[in-house]
Formats: structure tokens, C-alpha cells, sequence
């Protein structure tokens, strides 16, 4: 009973007392958040209960079946702390989903709120996985009115008995197999690191098992058993698109090589200095991730002592620094990979490097060298290399000893965005100026329930984000932009760098909503250096002057005083990362000002406008008029 705050048939329902019911709810409110709910939540419940005291005796009038369907109230989904649907009816081969708002109009973070609610149910609830869900947004203070919107259905309280009013044409489902039924969502890098070090297995989550994680992880198990065997050298480079998971075959290699050890085996290192703390703050132990360059300093160059770790893990080695950058910063000439390599050589054992390989995210300068160099560094070292790669950069390592060409370490699939494959895809559309290509993109997305959407004010992209994630302990929003757009302080984005200084970025991803520190206080945004690597269910994009659609093409400005080879190579990668952060979606808000073109090249890509409005009447399939958000998409 932990999960949920009340069940049973709907006969026994309407005999329960109205205390006896509330307090129910209350003791599972106090369970699940661990607080006392408020008064208005108190008084919604008060209403839910009232609404079917007189509508489910109306059912029983016309359906007397439906005396046996069972009710659920307050399901909560396991793992995800304070995500509950307000009512399920299981009505033999269907369930009900209904969230009441005490409202008058739906407002579209209600409607998205109740579309994640299918969507999670039916990936995630391994009861689920075939059945029917009728979704329902029963708005409290609305009268004889019923339509459908977006593939839901809005009720006011008049209509709920007729609308349940169903008849079974497929097979019943079991009330309580489905309650104690698994559920395993997808988690955030940051959930999936806890349960990796916390020795719990990842969920097994409905198509996850095909996208490849487990066996680049298995390939690279056995790859380092090789070399300790054989004594060998071995480079592995793991290739993937955002978000498809290749942090956490990082993070999974290091704990599968080092459970079983109490001497150092494998380290994850990254030159992501945000994500290192990110990491280090969730795991609370600076052992397993540390940072590259501080490792490199220690190890590297001229020195002459070795790491305990034969098995090095490089997150993001497209981006390590070349000979120019490292000399500058370290005052060594000698680049990143062949530094890493020189660490290797100097092993008498077998030794395993793994690079992780992020696909046109390079974005700091003495990054732009790619690739190339990890086959420059095989070159100049002492020792034979063998490199195991996808086929796509298989021709990039002329001066291995050997290539073997390895699939399993190619992640084509993100694993960011609920299994919405076409998001990275849509990105590079966008900012290759492909809106037509971008926009038949969107439709795919929109229909797997990612939301993108683009407005002009900046108020209304935080009150969908509170609004949708309210209550919900375990979900993430905040502000992400360009570290060098400067047009942003003036509309309450504080990307200066007195504002970024305060910013304590693993309080930033770790602290609960209620905290300042949180990126759910909307205070402080983060920007493509802090959020690379890292993810939000919700990110507001604050898109800024430093890259904008002109004439029909993309413009970037403002980093000219980097030593950058290709500033709008570098700013375009900027903004990739910032696109891609989002689990659930994104709301990108272009600040109302200028001439430039990127509002509408956004819409014309395929973006829905999400911008508030006082009154209309009709709601209609793409455009909601009844709601405080105004959600539109030209046809």
C-alpha cells in the first residue's frame, strides 16, 4: 500500500467516509515527500472525492459492471518521488488516467503532465506494456463541456460518468498483478550513477536493453582481460550521439572492473570540470571520477610515477587538448592522447585507455583537433597500439598495429530523451539550417510526447516548467545558455560572471526544488561548459545574440578573441549542447529584440509557440484556446 494512497472497487468507494478517505491521502502524501500536504492540496482532494461521490452512483445507473472496476488513488511511480496520477480506474480492458485540475481552462503543462503519465506508463510499468490508456484532464470549475485536445480528452466534473461508461473488448486486466507490477524508468545519469555505485542493477526498461549500453560495457570488460592476459596495449573508442549513454559505460566499466578489487583498477576521468563535481558531489567520493588535467599533472609529462589504475577512461577524448593548448595551460608541449599513451608505454604490464567519444561537441579552445590526434599519438609512441573502433573511424588509425572494427562501441540511440530517437537528429537540422528536414523530424518527436517548444517570454517558460513539475521531487528544470551571449542579463538570465562565480553547480543538478542552489530556483542558469556531459528533464534554452538566423543561414558572433581555428564551428557545437540536455523535452526562449530571423526559423523547424493570453473559448487540436498557454504550430 506504500505506492498509492487509497484502492478498491468502485462499490466500496462510495461507501468511505470523506475523513477516512482524506486522511488516506494524507499519511501517503507524508510518506511519499516526506511534508504534510497544504491546504489547497487538501481541499482538491475534497473535490475529487465530492466529483465521484455523485458521478460513479450515475455510472452504476447505466454500467452495473462497473461496480467491480477498482480505483487507485495517488499511484506513485516508483523511483520518481511525488510523480502521481490523481485517479486510475482499471475498467476491465482499460485504465482510466484522470488528473483534476480546480481550474476552469487547461493550461498545456497539465496536458503535458498527464501525456507523460501514458507515455512512462506504458514503456516503463512492465504491466502496461499492452494496455489500453484512456487519458483525462477533469478541470473542477468547468460546466457541461467535453473535447479532445492532443490526444486527450477534457471533461468538465458532468461528464466523468458518461465517458466511463465503456464495455470490454479486449482482455480484463488483473487489478492487483497490475499495482505490483515492476516499474523501471529510465534514469537520469545522475539516478543511474547512485545505482551503479550503490550496487543496485539498472532498470531493465522496455527497448533499453537494444540501444547498446550493456554491450559496449560487456566488449570492453572482455578488451581489458586481453590486454592483462597478453600483456598488450589496448585504445578503445567508444562513438555516440548526446545523450546515447556513453558517460554511464564509463562510469558502469569502472564499477564491474573495480567491485570485486580493493586496489585501484579503473578511474573515469573527464575534462568536464562541472560534470566531475556533479559526480563526485552524487557519489560523494572523489575515487572513482576525477580530473583529467589534475590526473595529467600528477602523471603526465615528465614525470616518471605511475597511477595505481592500469585501465584509464577518458570521457569526451574528441575534446582533449592539443599540443598548442597544452603547452599554454600546463606548459608542457605535449598533447592530451599522447600523453595518455605515454602513461600506457611506460607500463611492462597490459594496459586498456577508453576514450568516450562525443559526436560535434567541442566547444573549448585546443579541442578542434579531434580524433586525428589520438592517431598522432600512436605514432609517436613507444609502444604498439591496437585500437578497437566502429567502422566509422576505422581509417582515422593508419599507425595502429592493429584495428579491430567493434560495432557494440558505436551508440547510435539516445537514451536522454525517452527513447526518442529523431531529437539529436532535429537538432543538427536546425542548426545545419535545414528547417524543412527539422520540421519533418518534429512531427515524429511530438508524437513520442518530447516536447519543443519556443517563446519570447522568459515568465512564461518558467511557469510551465514549475507548473508541470510540481510537486515532483526527483524531476530537474533550470536555465541553460551560451557562456558568450551578452544580451541575455537585461531579460533576468544572469550569465555574468559575477552571477556564474556563485553558481555551485553540484548543488546546482543534486539539491531538491525547494533548494536556492537548485536549478529548479531558476536563479542561476548553467552554461554549455556546465551542463556538457549532464541533463534536465525540462531545460529553458536561452538562446542569445551570439548565434542567430539572418538571410536564411546561421550567424555567430562574439568569440572572436578566442584562438579558436573555426569560431562558428565552436559557437554552432555550443548551441548543439545546449539542445540536447533535455529528457522530456525543451523550452527554448528567444528574447523579443532585434531584426534577427531565429524566432521563426525555430517555428519554421517545428517548434510549437508556447506564450500566455487572457481568454479565448474553442479548444481546438493545435491550438488550445481555453488555456493560459496558448500552445500554436503553423500547418
Amino acid at each position: 500500500m506504500d505506492k498509492l494512497g487509497w484502492r478498491g472497487p468502485v462499490i466500496k468507494y462510495i461507501k468511505i467516509s470523506i475523513s477516512e478517505f482524506i486522511e488516506s491521502l494524507k499519511k501517503h502524501n507524508l510518506r511519499c515527500v516526506n511534508v504534510n500536504p497544504s491546504f489547497l492540496q487538501i481541499k482538491a482532494w475534497e473535490n475529487e472525492y465530492n466529483i465521484l461521490q455523485k458521478e460513479l452512483p450515475l455510472l452504476l445507473e447505466i454500467n452495473e459492471k462497473a461496480a467491480d472496476w477498482y480505483l487507485v488513488f495517488e499511484y506513485e511511480l516508483p523511483r520518481e518521488r511525488g510523480r502521481r496520477p490523481d485517479i486510475l480506474v482499471i475498467a476491465d480492458d482499460r485504465i482510466f488516467i484522470i488528473e483534476c485540475k480546480d481550474m476552469k481552462r487547461p493550461e498545456q503543462q497539465h496536458i503535458d503532465q498527464l501525456k507523460a503519465y501514458v507515455r512512462d506508463l506504458s514503456n516503463y510499468h512492465a504491466g502496461s506494456h499492452n494496455v489500453r490508456f484512456e487519458p483525462l484532464l477533469l478541470m473542477t470549475l468547468m460546466n457541461d463541456a467535453r473535447e479532445s485536445a492532443q490526444g486527450i480528452t477534457i471533461i468538465s466534473p458532468d461528464q466523468l460518468h458518461n465517458i466511463l461508461n465503456v464495455m470490454a473488448n479486449g482482455k480484463t486486466i488483473d487489478s492487483e498483478e497490475w499495482i505490483n507490477s515492476r516499474y523501471a524508468p529510465l534514469p537520469s545519469l545522475i539516478s543511474a550513477a547512485k545505482l551503479i555505485f550503490e550496487n543496485e542493477p539498472l532498470p531493465q526498461i522496455r527497448k533499453a536493453e537494444s540501444l547498446g549500453v550493456n554491450d559496449a560495457v560487456n566488449e570492453l570488460v572482455k578488451i581489458a582481460r586481453a590486454a592483462k592476459e597478453n600483456g598488450e596495449k589496448h585504445l578503445a573508442l567508444v562513438t555516440g550521439v548526446p545523450g546515447s549513454g556513453k558517460t554511464l559505460v564509463g562510469l558502469q566499466l569502472v564499477y564491474l572492473l573495480q567491485k570485486d578489487d580493493k586496489t585501484p583498477v579503473a578511474v573515469f576521468l573527464s575534462g568536464n570540470g562541472p560534470l566531475v563535481k556533479v559526480l563526485q558531489h552524487t557519489l560523494k567520493s572523489k575515487v572513482f571520477v576525477q580530473d583529467v588535467h589534475g590526473f595529467l599533472k600528477e602523471y603526465g609529462g615528465n614525470n616518471t610515477k605511475l597511477p595505481d589504475e592500469k585501465i584509464i577512461i577518458f570521457d569526451e577524448a574528441q575534446r582533449a587538448w592539443d599540443t598548442e593548448r597544452a603547452s599554454e595551460m600546463r606548459g608542457i608541449a605535449i598533447s592530451e592522447p599522447m600523453d595518455f599513451l605515454a602513461i600506457g608505454a611506460k607500463r611492462h604490464e597490459g594496459t586498456l585507455n577508453v576514450g568516450l567519444i562525443g559526436e560535434g561537441q567541442e566547444i573549448h579552445l585546443g579541442e578542434e583537433g579531434g580524433l586525428k590526434q589520438w592517431n598522432d599519438a600512436i605514432a609517436q609512441s613507444k609502444a604498439k597500439w591496437i585500437v578497437h573502433c566502429p567502422e566509422k573511424i576505422e581509417h582515422l588509425f593508419t599507425d595502429a598495429i592493429k584495428v579491430v572494427v567493434n560495432e557494440s562501441l558505436n551508440l547510435t540511440v539516445t537514451l536522454r530523451s525517452h527513447l526518442v530517437e529523431d531529437v539529436d537528429k532535429w537538432v543538427e537540422a536546425l542548426l545545419n539550417g535545414d528547417l524543412k528536414t527539422a520540421r519533418d523530424y518534429s512531427i515524429n518527436i511530438e508524437n513520442e510526447n518530447f516536447n519543443i517548444y519556443v517563446t519570447q517570454d522568459i515568465d512564461v517558460a518558467k511557469r510551465y516548467a514549475q507548473e508541470r513539475y510540481d510537486s515532483c521531487e526527483d524531476k530537474r528544470y533550470g536555465l541553460i545558455c551560451s557562456a558568450k551571449a551578452k544580451n541575455l542579463t537585461q531579460f533576468g538570465v544572469n550569465n555574468d560572471f559575477y552571477s556564474m562565480q556563485r553558481l555551485l553547480i553540484g548543488p546546482w543538478f543534486n539539491d531538491p526544488p525547494s533548494s536556492l542552489n537548485s536549478c529548479c530556483s531558476l536563479r542561476l542558469p548553467t552554461t554549455e561548459f556546465q551542463c556538457q556531459g549532464l541533463e534536465l528533464d525540462m531545460p529553458i534554452v536561452c538562446w542569445g545574440n551570439d548565434f542567430y538566423y539572418y538571410e536564411d543561414k546561421w550567424i555567430s558572433k562574439g568569440r572572436v578573441r578566442y584562438k579558436s581555428k573555426n569560431p562558428f564551428q565552436v559557437t554552432k557545437n555550443c548551441y548543439r549542447v545546449l539542445l540536447t540536455r533535455g529528457r522530456d523535452g525543451m523550452i527554448i526562449f528567444v528574447p523579443p529584440e532585434g531584426t534577427y530571423d531565429t524566432f521563426n526559423a525555430i517555428v519554421e523547424a517545428g517548434a510549437k509557440i508556447l506564450y500566455g493570453f487572457e481568454s479565448t473559448d474553442i479548444i481546438g487540436e493545435h491550438i488550445l484556446s481555453v488555456t493560459a498557454f496558448d500552445v500554436k504550430r503553423d500547418e
